[in-house]
């Protein structure tokens, strides 16, 4: 029997005239996502999009994890897809038995979009909820809450059987909403802005700051891994990797202790702005939650955000560590940002920093500092990588 997946998408519906747009980036990140387990057929069917293996024997449960990882889809299914007969319906409900084995009651729903169907909707269900009973006398129909939901789908190429459908990722495609650059420092919050960001649709390359040899190889390895991890559901990311040491170095020598955080925040601003428009993007992304630490108040993010040519976004900025953790827990990012190795950002910690500063002293504090000239060389020394869901650090 042929199986296949239905994907059902709900905000990209509200777009109107741009819906097309939307439905085919998103039909191109399908493409991509499963390209390396075979071959698929990827195409609209009203509303829904089929996603159909094709030759050879594709990992089918490995198709639906990525497809489950792929913004823009609210709902999806694991669908055998058979001729428009009532005949072959009733010959394709073997198909359910898995999930009806497992169930004490059900309810069968059906849609029928093509309306030369003999059987409406109404009697589609009743006379197939008939032939469940009798292949699976156990169960008993529950219409308000069953444990399982059949569907029975009749559209325009093929009836479709599943038992219910799973949440997808939501949000809209990522590269409807243009490109930012996420500064990745390798702690919880970051990865977790990058997730929420590339949900609303924009792609995400990412920047680092590295200070050797106060920040181990480990420190960086760890990094690259959290990129890996977040293209599951970003897709492919570009990272740019920045020597910071002469830069914290100098703060350290020639800047009050208190702004020693500050200065720093600004230098990683200005820096990754200008990285990130030599590469097309039109805003900064940073994991900061107001409050968490020092560099946090509104005053300080006031000072950092001054030494940004593009708008910071902030997504997480609102929440509480709990409910980041969730976050990571879930897409996968969590462990591998508190392994014990440490980024830049821990490095010259002032034992007091200044939570209310005044944006005219950071300046004044920084005329101390050749700060072209060391951005200049940061800029010229960095290190850029492109890592996708398969790249593999594990010989670093």
């Amino acid at each position: 029997m042929k199986e296949m997946f239905l994907l059902k998408y709900g905000e990209i519906a509200l777009k109107g005239a741009n819906r097309a747009s939307f439905e085919s980036v998103l039909m191109k990140n399908i493409r991509r996502r499963l390209a390396d387990l075979g071959e698929f057929t990827v195409m609209k069917s009203q509303s829904t999009i089929a996603v159909i293996p094709q030759n050879g024997d594709p990992d089918l449960d490995e198709a639906y994890d990525r497809l489950s990882k792929v913004f823009g889809i609210s709902a999806m299914s694991r669908s055998a897809v058979v001729e428009k007969s009532f005949e072959s319906i009733c010959a394709g409900l073997p198909y359910l038995d898995g999930a009806l084995a497992r169930a004490g009651t059900f309810k069968v729903s059906a849609k029928r979009s093509d309306k030369t169907f003999p059987l409406g909707s109404p009697e589609i269900s009743a006379r197939i909820g008939h032939e469940l009973l009798k292949r699976h006398p156990h169960l008993k129909v529950d219409v308000h809450h069953p444990d399982v939901e059949v569907w029975v789908e009749v559209r325009d190429r093929a009836a479709y059987l599943h038992a219910g459908q799973q949440p997808g990722a939501g949000g809209i495609p990522v590269g409807t909403g243009g490109r930012a650059a996420l500064l990745l420092s390798g702690g919880i919050d970051s990865p977790v802005a990058g997730y929420m960001m590339a949900k609303r649709g924009v792609q995400i390359m990412a920047v680092h700051f590295a200070s050797p040899p106060y920040t181990s190889e480990r420190a960086l390895l760890k990094v690259k891994e959290l990129c890996r991890r977040m293209t599951a559901y970003t897709g492919r990311v570009k990272l740019a990797v920045v020597g910071f040491t002469e830069i914290q170095q100098e703060i350290g020598l020639h800047c009050p202790e208190d702004y020693f955080t500050l200065i720093m925040r600004r230098f990683m601003m200005e820096i990754a702005s200008r990285i990130a428009a030599e590469n097309e993007c039109g805003a900064l992304v940073t994991g900061e939650s107001l409050g968490q630490v020092a560099s946090q108040t509104m005053k300080a993010l006031a000072c950092t955000d001054d030494a940004s040519s593009l708008p910071v976004l902030r997504p997480v900025i609102g929440m509480d560590k709990e409910e980041i953790v969730a976050i990571a827990r879930r897409i996968d990012t969590f462990e591998t940002s508190i392994l014990p190795y440490e980024d830049c950002c821990t490095v010259f910690t002032p034992r007091h920093p200044k939570t209310k500063p005044n944006l005219e002293a950071v300046i004044k504090a920084e005329r101390n500092l050749d700060r072209e000239a060391l951005i200049q060389r940061a800029l010229e020394q960095a290190e850029y990588l492109r890592i996708t869901y398969d790249t593999d650090f594990a010989e670093e």
